[in-house]
């Protein structure tokens, strides 16, 4: 065996010696995280019924509102990826069927709000809408969120319009208004509309999640004029029209979503749902400056 083949057997062996060392020695690379949730996120419920046009149509601990018109429907969220089957059932049981379904809405674009939108889309046929900043963020299946990385991954989607701020969007006898309400991601959005109860009018605000959930809120690389954003956002909400208020979370505005009933025991309305998250946001930024100056 010449000098160079002698020196080649020898890089080998010594490169395998080195590799069975690292193996040995270095920690297992992480197990995959699946985005787990409370049970009452995945429990179905039956149609609930909350006004004339107005349905609440997904699960016992996340809300997917259905405005039911003379041309079609509107869905505002679908909750997780998985509810897409349920989601179509209750369309179904509502005597629609999954063509009725025209306009696709949402309040923010977390796996738990617009995990199931891309495959609903692909069974209705339905136009998704949303503004610029969510956009971004529906056609990546929520990748890079400027908080939560890739942890909270859904299938992508497509959207078919971009909204403005106060941009009416109208299906036959259905008007609702678009409320960018920024804070808790850059393209949170709120809605409201009229319907009837009782005979009554009822001025009803679908407002989007006004919480901080460990959100970095001091000098934010990602997003630094989040404070200013949601301060805004506290001032909008409370001027919104809103005799009833629902949230993407029903327990934030003090609704229960059972198998038969949706009820509203302790009843919030839009200035105080504001108030309580401001003084949140206030103690939270408090205690992140406490944290700093230690």
């Amino acid at each position: 065996m010449g000098t160079k083949a002698r020196a080649a057997v020898a890089a080998v062996a010594i490169g395998a010696a080195a590799s069975t060392a690292y193996a040995q020695e270095a920690t297992p690379l992480p197990q995959l995280q699946a985005y787990e949730v409370r049970a009452a996120w995945r429990q179905p419920v039956a149609p609930l019924r909350i006004a004339e046009r107005t349905w609440q149509i997904g699960t016992a601990g996340l809300s997917a509102i259905l405005l039911k018109g003379s041309d079609g429907a509107i869905l505002i969220d679908g909750g997780m990826p998985q509810a897409a089957d349920h989601l179509l059932a209750n369309l179904q049981a509502l005597g629609l069927a999954p063509s009725d379904l025209k306009l696709i809405l949402h309040s923010h674009a977390h796996a738990d709000h617009v995990g199931p939108l891309a495959a609903l889309r692909r069974a209705t046929g339905a136009s998704v809408l949303s503004n610029a900043e969510s956009a971004r963020l529906l056609a990546q299946g929520g990748a890079d969120d400027i908080h939560f990385g890739d942890h909270l991954l859904y299938p992508p989607v497509h959207v078919d319009r971009v909204l403005q701020d106060g941009e009416n969007v109208v299906l036959g006898d259905l008007r609702l208004r678009v409320h960018f309400t920024p804070g808790h991601t850059p393209g949170s959005m709120s809605w409201t509309w009229d319907d009837r109860r009782d005979g009554r009018r009822l001025r009803i605000a679908y407002v989007d999640s006004l919480s901080a959930p460990d959100y970095r809120l001091l000098d934010n690389p990602r997003y630094p004029r989040i404070v200013d954003a949601y301060r805004a956002t506290f001032a909008t909400v409370r001027a919104l029209p809103c005799d009833l208020l629902m949230t993407p979370h029903p327990d934030a505005s003090g609704w229960r979503f059972q198998a038969d009933a949706a009820t509203q025991p302790t009843p919030v309305d839009c200035r105080g749902y504001a108030e309580a998250a401001e003084a949140r946001l206030e103690a939270q930024l408090a205690a992140e400056r406490g944290e700093t100056e230690r």
